[in-house]
């Protein structure tokens, strides 16, 4: 008997080799994988470029952007009207401010002198316009008088030219009693002279409103005003800047003492390059992000104006192309764009940080140029002293008009 095993060993294991299953990917299972592999890198790069060309002519063309964008607002100078000694600060900087908190405080001392004399003045005049109306009355009286005077004479003489014709009075008492009447007649015209004199002074006005008065009540609101200045107050909210003046420092009129920013009326001043001002439009919305806060905030605003030429055309020295040798430089417009007082509200912004804008110029029914101007967009009280100036030149009145004020 045979043993089959025994006879034939290689036979054996190469049964039970190619039995097994095979632990290697077969030639023809890699090239596939590898076809599948290129067609979805190519798929997918294609994708890519048609999000891309789609972006470039549906969205990147209907958008403007730059970094060269920062925040600006205004600066209110906070100035001297008058010389004076600061005896008196109420606010430092970075401190907040509200419109008509007093800021600075000057030494009234001349002030108050001024003004004091000013008043007197006044009363003064006033005084003396009664005096002009008493003088009209007296003026009066004497033309009375004197036409009384007049009368008498002019009866005395035709009595005496009677008394003359029967013999009974001599010819020299008839030429006295002429002379006499000449005399009476002279002084009624002085009298009324007088009275017309007296009357230009008064007439046709109250006490209140004759030319002397007034101009003593000018004299006195102008120190009142200047007693005024001597308390300098905030004229708008805002936070205090740039402070220069100390305290004891004698300061003149027009001198630079502090600043206050309102921060709550900020805007943007982004400087879009002239190839980029084709589209742009008042009214077009704006997206801002800021250095400051990153990608925390996101700002909205709106385009409100366009600057009327180049920062280059309004620099100290403008250049002069038509001299020396020419390089084109592609120049740069200011664009103000408004923002959303909410938003300023949640993200306060600093005058001068970097932001960075993107117009969406997709709506181009804006005007190009610029906006009309509305009207007064800030304005602020006369310093005129206000109602108790009014109220003491009335009372000074009243003190030294008596009851003649007519």
């Amino acid at each position: 008997m045979t043993d089959n095993s025994a006879a034939h060993p290689v036979a054996a294991n190469d049964a039970t080799v190619v039995g097994a299953p095979s632990a290697l990917p077969s030639p023809s299972s890699k090239g596939r994988n590898r076809k599948r592999a290129f067609l979805i890198l190519g798929l997918v790069l294609v994708i890519a470029v048609a999000a891309y060309l789609a972006y470039v002519f549906f969205f990147a063309g209907s958008t403007e952007e730059t970094d060269d964008a920062y925040v600006a607002g205004d600066v209110v100078a906070i100035t001297g009207r008058e010389a004076g000694t600061v005896i008196a600060l109420y606010a430092d900087n970075t401190e907040s401010v509200r419109s008509g908190q007093p800021l600075i405080d000057l030494d009234p001392a001349t002030a108050d002198v001024t003004l004091a004399s000013a008043a007197a003045e006044l009363a003064r005049s006033v005084r003396a316009v009664r005096s002009n109306f008493s003088q009209v009355d007296e003026s009066l009286a004497q033309v009375a008088q004197a036409e009384a005077e007049l009368s008498k004479a002019r009866n005395d003489l035709v009595r005496r030219r009677g008394a003359a014709v029967d013999g009974a009075v001599s010819g020299e008492e008839v030429a006295h009693s002429a002379d006499a009447v000449t005399t009476t007649q002279a002084s009624l015209n002085l009298a009324r002279s007088r009275l017309a004199q007296a009357r230009a002074t008064v007439q046709g006005v109250s006490v209140a409103n004759n030319p002397a008065v007034l101009a003593a009540i000018a004299r006195y609101r102008n120190a009142a005003i200047v007693r005024g200045h001597m308390h300098l107050v905030a004229p708008t909210d805002g936070i205090v800047a740039q402070r220069t003046v100390q305290l004891g420092q004698q300061v003149a009129a027009g001198t630079p003492l502090m600043a206050v920013v309102p921060l709550k009326a900020v805007w943007i001043d982004a400087n879009f390059r002239e190839t980029q001002l084709r589209h742009l439009r008042i009214g077009q919305p704006v997206t801002i992000t800021t250095d400051i806060y990153g990608g925390d905030a996101t700002f909205h605003g709106r385009v409100i104006g366009l600057g009327a030429g180049s920062g280059n055309a309004f620099a100290l020295l403008p250049p002069q192309n038509a001299s020396g040798n020419w390089i084109k430089i592609v120049q740069r417009l200011p664009v103000r764009i408004a923002l959303d007082s909410r938003e300023l509200a949640r993200h306060p912004l600093r005058i001068g940080l970097s932001v960075d804008a993107t117009v969406n110029t997709a709506d181009r029914s804006g005007s190009l140029l610029a906006r009309p101007a509305a009207g007064v967009f800030q304005s602020q009280a006369s310093q005129d002293g206000g109602p108790q100036v009014e109220a003491d030149i009335r009372r000074i009145i009243a003190a030294n008009a008596g009851g003649g004020t007519r």
